[in-house]
Order: structure tokens, then C-alpha cells, then sequence
């Protein structure tokens, strides 16, 4: 004979399963699963040819799982123009050899763009080393400088700047080499510093917006509310913002920082699209 059900029990049993439900969500789900935005930018949209260009923020590389090298091949099918890696590609020196062992299944063909971030300098990576491993696999690190590629006749500049907190960004010196492209784009890791960047740039560097990461999208996100930000984020948690005219893009990242969990914060990438 079943006992039957009584409020107490109900309460129980139903916590009981929302708090399994959410920490599944947490500590494998919105780590596991890594989902796509994407976003046309100017005049460029689903029916027009258009330069194709991926930001990976926030590695944190603990190992190359089965979520990295879908990740990949995901990477390998998009086959952008140009890939960038927005700092805390790996956030000790141990790991510098995972962050190798990670770009050799993308393809090396692609070109990646890469800057450094708080945990680069924090878990004191050797620079030198993780310059040349970005090398090997036709990555460029830029610390305060830009660069400008072409690509199907189209120029674009990318501005890196150094991380806010553990390095010494200098968006002025960063931009000294630019040279007038039909786009530009800074990557700036802690985007706290973007309010620097739209306070300092000089208005004939046309920035068409800015890519930062560092906040993991709150890494713990219950409806909008963030119980813990990093240093560096300022008022920036996820998605577009605007500052003085200035767009920035915030990516939530792919890794986890501290706590090994996410919840309302499900890890990305994020695709742009220029028009051609």
C-alpha cells in the first residue's frame, strides 16, 4: 500500500530534484555544451558574401577533452578568415603544452590572432615559450600593437592591448602602427579598459568594436543577477555594449575560472560577419 503524498513530501521530493537539475546544469551541461552566436556586422547579412571571423575567449585549458576537439572540428567546418583568441587561453605555466596540443587540431591554414590575459601573467606562463607556440600554429600574440590582414580584397586591422590587470595595456601605443583599413577591431581582455580605450582613441581609427572576455558571462548567472564579477569587468557581464559610440562585444568564454561550474552563463563562441 503506496503511503500518500503530503505537502512535506512534495516540497522534498521536488527540491530534491530542482537542486539535482541545476547542478547538473552547472557542473556539466553549460560547461559541456558550447553554443554559437552569431552576428552580421555593417551591411553584411545571410544572403551577402561576407568575411567570416571567430572569437574564442577564455580557454582556461585544463585538458584537451572531448568538448575541445568538437570544438575543433566545429572550428575546422566554420573555416573562418580568422580566428580570436580574446587572453586566459591557459592560466598556468604546466598547461602551455595543451594550449599546443589544442591548436594543432584546428586548421593550421586558419589564421589566429591571440592577446594575453590576467592568467597568462598570474599563473606565470613563460611568454616567450607561449609566443612560440602561437607561432607554430599561424597564430600572432600582439601585446599593445595592431596588424593589418587582407582578406578576399578587404583590409582589417586588429589592435591587441595587454591585460588590464596583469600587464600594461596602452591603447595609444597599440594603435601607433595603424594604418586605414575598411575595418578594425580591438581585442581588449578585461573590458573594464574599453572605457580607457573610448575616453583615449583618436576618432579617425575607426573602431568597428571591440571583443573582450574575463567575465565568463558571470560564470553564475541567475536571471541577470551576478552574485560574483572578477576584477576588471566594470559593468560589463555579457553581449553587446556600447561606450562613447564605441560597440563592445563581451564573450562568456568556453572554460571556468575558480569554480569548476557555470549556471545561466552556457559557454561560446561568437561569429562575425563582414561584408565584403
Amino acid at each position: 500500500m503506496h503511503m500518500p503524498w503530503t505537502r512535506r513530501k512534495f516540497i522534498k521530493y521536488g527540491l530534491g530534484i530542482t537542486t539535482g537539475a541545476v547542478l547538473t546544469d552547472a557542473l556539466w551541461i553549460e560547461k559541456f555544451f558550447i553554443e554559437t552566436n552569431e552576428f552580421f556586422h555593417g551591411n553584411a547579412n545571410e544572403n551577402t558574401s561576407n568575411i567570416k571571423i571567430v572569437q574564442l575567449s577564455d580557454l582556461h585549458l585544463q585538458s584537451v577533452n572531448y568538448q575541445l576537439k568538437q570544438l575543433a572540428k566545429k572550428l575546422n567546418k566554420l573555416n573562418p578568415s580568422l580566428i580570436l583568441i580574446t587572453g586566459d587561453a591557459i592560466y598556468k605555466s604546466t598547461n602551455t603544452a595543451l594550449l599546443n596540443d589544442f591548436l594543432k587540431l584546428i586548421n593550421q591554414d586558419i589564421k589566429k590572432v591571440a592577446i594575453l590575459g590576467n592568467w597568462e601573467y598570474w599563473g606565470n606562463v613563460n611568454l616567450t615559450e607561449l609566443t612560440g607556440i602561437y607561432n607554430d600554429n599561424n597564430c600572432t600574440l600582439l601585446v599593445n600593437e595592431t596588424r593589418q590582414y587582407t582578406f578576399q580584397n578587404k583590409t582589417i586591422s586588429i589592435t591587441g592591448v595587454d591585460d588590464y590587470l596583469g600587464g600594461k595595456p596602452d591603447i595609444n601605443a597599440a594603435i601607433e602602427k595603424y594604418i586605414k583599413s575598411d575595418y578594425h577591431i580591438v581585442l581588449n581582455h578585461c573590458p573594464l579598459y574599453s572605457d580607457t580605450i573610448s575616453l583615449q582613441i583618436n576618432q579617425d581609427c575607426n573602431i568597428d568594436f571591440i571583443l573582450s572576455g574575463h567575465t565568463h558571462g558571470g560564470q553564475v548567472n541567475i536571471a541577470g543577477f551576478t552574485p560574483f564579477l572578477p576584477p576588471g569587468c566594470g559593468r560589463y557581464v555579457k553581449g553587446w555594449y556600447t561606450t562613447n559610440s564605441l560597440k563592445m562585444y563581451v564573450s562568456k568564454g568556453i572554460g571556468a575560472s575558480v569554480f569548476p561550474a557555470r549556471f545561466g552563463a552556457r559557454a561560446e563562441i561568437a561569429v562575425f560577419n563582414l561584408a565584403i
